[in-house]
């Protein structure tokens, strides 16, 4: 049965990267239908709005979205609502997308490119599991008013909510849960129920899932002390599950310290497994068009959209033992370039990947 993939390239660099991601999906030879639309502030110049109905349209018929990076600059002075950030957030909620999957794991190849010493990374494998439509993120009420009281009465005051209903919480610890057991069977969940009224419901939500996992091992950690220990210890984390302003931060905390924020991809997924796939990084304006950029984190989001949403594991493993083939042999793009090692730009990764696919 044909799968349909959309892809959605948007802004900076995201048409490059993608370029090659698409290039190796097509070289497995499976019956995909892929179909591109613009998205982000390409799609603002073109329709007037980040997320056009007919592109919303595509992504909603299609088994799964590859998406490259929206943002730039000469947007940020349109109002909020088109700026180019819209459309992702914009796709999260029309699809329901409140799982996101961000594996952080440390190449043995690319262990020096990491800013922590070699010894305290090497072997990182972690996966953390941000609770996506949720949060301050899309919480209301929000916005801007004069103060109607308190210290700061008659001055401008910026004001958003953080919430959380039990079910949001509830089906993400599953996922959390679940995700660990097909690991080390560890589980960290990430809140500030010290302060927040919002994490300590989430804590109690998850005490409460956990019965239903005995074989997982759950602990409990501060924001402020995970961020932390993520530096200080990182691989005595396996599995974080975390809200979506804590998962924000952490995530990219993460990222880097595995060399470079272009290696990583991620999945957003749905109750159904329809999923958006991207990498972890922007949309990096200064460098687009220059054929430089990574696109490894685009490819291995391939390979996540593979193995989650496409029902395709082996060919996800194949892409996945392309990718380290290729840094094994010495190959670097200029975020993860070390003297020693062979720089490549763009296309070159990408055939390199192909090549190594055989």
């Amino acid at each position: 049965m044909t799968q349909k993939i959309a892809v959605l390239p948007g802004d900076g660099i995201g048409s490059e990267i993608v370029e090659q991601a698409v290039r190796v999906l097509r070289a497995l030879n499976l019956p995909l239908e892929i179909n591109e639309a613009p998205v982000g502030g390409t799609a603002y110049d073109l329709h007037g709005h980040p997320l056009p109905p007919a592109t919303l349209k595509l992504a909603q018929e299609s088994n799964a979205i590859l998406f490259g990076a929206v943002g730039d600059w000469k947007y940020d002075k349109l109002p909020r609502e088109h700026r180019p950030e819209q459309a992702i957030l914009g796709l999260r909620k029309a699809l329901g997308l409140f799982a996101n999957l961000r594996p952080a794991i440390l190449y043995p190849e690319l262990a020096n490119a990491s800013s922590l010493k070699p010894e305290v990374v090497s072997g990182l494998d972690i996966l953390i599991l941000r609770e996506l439509t949720g949060d301050i993120y899309f919480g209301s009420p929000r916005g801007i008013r004069t103060a109607p009281d308190g210290e700061y009465k008659g001055a401008r005051e910026g004001f958003d909510t953080m919430r959380y209903a039990e079910p949001e919480i509830r089906r993400i610890a599953h996922i959390g849960f679940q995700s660990a057991q097909k690991r080390k069977g560890k589980l960290c969940s990430v809140d500030k129920a010290n302060v927040l009224e919002t994490s300590q419901l989430w804590r109690d939500v998850v005490i409460d899932v956990a019965k239903e996992y005995p074989d997982v091992a759950l602990s409990h950690m501060y924001v402020d002390n995970a961020a932390m220990q993520l530096v200080r210890a990182p691989r005595e984390f396996d599995v974080i599950v975390t809200g979506n302003l804590f998962g924000d931060i952490l995530s990219d905390e993460a990222a880097m310290l595995t060399g470079s924020i272009g290696m990583l991809p991620s999945a957003s997924l749905n109750a159904s497994g329809q999923g958006l796939y991207e990498p972890s990084h922007g949309s990096a304006p200064d460098i687009a068009g220059k054929g430089i950029a990574n696109p490894l984190a685009t490819i291995l989001s391939a390979a996540m959209m593979l193995r989650y949403s496409l029902n395709h594991p082996a060919q996800a493993e194949r892409i996945e033992k392309a990718v380290q083939k290729v840094l094994q042999l010495g190959l670097r793009t200029a975020d993860i370039y070390e003297e020693g090692t062979n720089k490549v730009g763009t296309a070159a990764m990408g055939d390199a990947v192909l090549k190594a696919l055989g």
